[in-house]
């Protein structure tokens, strides 16, 4: 038996270094190495024993298996991926995010999973991953997909009554596992021979071969290359859910990032009642699409409409109070932008967001300071997105401006107004991208008028009954409140 010799591996990077050392020589960071114990023997294609039975079930017999991999001319490869059939989880806004095939990116078609593809999935405890993924796999299998659930933090009877309580227990194309070993694990997969693998969570998921704890680098960065070996030789889909640290980084390796075909990240406040899904990588779409789901007692429920946000009618003026149409991606989602002023001290005021970028907020302070002559020095501001959505897109200056202003000056703007704009640091108000799909949803939630930047050539769509207010500056803009 070979001797086992240890290494220090960086959590950050990935970087392997023979000694310790306080910051590591490839990324920078310091305090990131980490012991590990590393078998020589585990360089002989450490995946041939474990999914080796793959290749009996997808060669033919007597058929001659080539040495290695041939470089090929380029135009000789065929694109295979505008073609792959991918498989729908049944969950519209989850299948939104993990993309669709370039040939049906004009319709909503063809969206979904990519057969023998890996995908992370991670978030904080609690907020939802196994729900979401067990709801994907049961609709999966509702409709003739065969998928295995490994558990490896529950037992079977435990999913079972989660299942349960998402009225999924009965589908006969779902299978459950509790498990740990990976060896197990995939002679299970062996045999029940599923499309989608689940693997609730990889830190979880060991070898009994490598001398080291599970969730530790060197057991993370194992199971995880041949999990991801094991979806490209069967191709079978890899779903495997991550726990985050505090600081709400993926745990372990950031090698595990890059050894995965897609990461989604699973965001909201855990006693909050909406959950947002975007993906931080995805190979085989963008990564500017989210989903929106709301937690309920009996699972995620998705929000096809705007977050926050409800068709108006009859609603009373609010001060402190802005509605602004966001864009994420090809969607658009109205977003309640809110403001509070109150009594602070002189060089000690509070600027706090929540939500929001606060370097943002503190830019819109000064403008209001210097170009509208709101005295703000000494007022502590709060500001925050409705529905806990994280709001990026600078279309939504000019509404948190409107609702600092409001607050401020005690003036509310008609609940029917939405504002859209990005402000700059002379107080200008600035057009956005994508104008029409941002009107139109206006209108289809009932408002009437949309504030907006002053610019030649811009109209209304012809099916959006919106009056449009041009602005020039901030003033122009403050003057619509009240």
């Amino acid at each position: 038996m070979a001797k086992l010799k240890t290494l220090f591996v960086c959590r950050s990077c990935g970087a392997v270094q023979n000694r310790w050392l306080g910051k590591c020589p490839d990324c920078g960071t310091w305090d990131s190495l980490e012991e590990a114990s590393h078998d020589p023997n585990a360089a002989r294609d450490p995946q041939a024993a474990l999914v080796g039975a793959w290749t009996e079930l997808t060669e033919p017999k007597g058929a001659e298996v080539e040495s290695g991999a041939h470089a090929r001319p380029i135009h000789d490869i065929a694109d295979d991926e505008a073609n792959v059939e991918r498989m729908s989880s049944g969950i519209h806004e989850l299948d939104r995010v993990l993309g669709k095939s370039r040939a049906s990116a004009a319709s909503s078609e063809n969206a979904g999973v990519v057969p023998g593809s890996a995908v992370l999935v991670g978030g904080e405890p609690g907020i939802g991953k196994s729900t979401l993924l067990l709801q994907a796999a049961a609709s999966m299998a509702r409709h003739g997909t065969r998928v295995l659930y490994v558990s490896s933090e529950e037992s079977a009877s435990q999913v079972r009554q989660r299942a349960v309580r998402l009225g999924s227990q009965s589908e006969k194309e779902l299978f459950l596992l509790s498990d740990t070993n990976l060896a197990r694990i995939v002679e299970q997969a062996r045999r029940v021979m599923p499309r989608v693998l689940v693997i609730d969570s990889i830190q979880m998921i060991y070898r009994s071969d490598v001398p080291a704890a599970p969730g530790s680098i060197t057991q993370l960065r194992r199971c995880a290359s041949e999990l991801v070996y094991l979806a490209k030789k069967s191709g079978i889909a890899v779903m495997l859910v991550g726990h985050v640290t505090k600081d709400g980084q993926l745990a372990g390796p950031r090698l595990l990032e890059h050894l995965v075909d897609t990461v989604i990240s699973f965001e909201g406040e855990r006693y909050h009642q909406h959950r947002v899904v975007r993906a931080v990588k995805n190979r085989f779409g963008t990564t500017l699409e989210i989903g929106l789901f709301e937690m309920t007692g009996d699972g995620l429920r998705e929000i096809p409409d705007s977050a926050g946000v409800s068709p108006v009618s009859g609603t009373e003026p609010r001060i402190g109070s802005v509605v602004c149409p966001v864009m994420s991606g090809s969607r658009c989602v109205l977003i309640e932008i809110q403001a509070l002023t109150a009594t602070g001290f002189l060089g000690a005021a509070k600027r706090k967001a929540s939500g929001l970028d606060s370097n943002r907020l503190a830019m819109l302070i000064a403008v209001l300071e210097q170009h509208a002559g709101l005295r703000l020095a000494d007022r502590d501001i709060f500001a925050s997105s409705v529905g806990g959505l994280r709001v990026v897109d600078p279309a939504s200056d000019l509404a948190l401006l409107l609702a600092i202003a409001s607050a401020q000056t005690r003036k509310a703007i008609d609940p029917a107004t939405c504002a859209i704009g990005e402000v700059g640091l002379g107080g200008e108000i600035r057009g956005a991208s994508q104008i029409d799909a941002r009107l139109l949803e206006a209108a289809r939630l009932g408002f009437k008028r949309a504030l907006m930047a002053k610019s030649i050539g811009i109209h209304a769509p012809k099916n959006a009954r919106l009056e449009l207010v041009q602005v020039k500056n901030v003033d122009q803009a403050i003057e619509q409140l009240g």
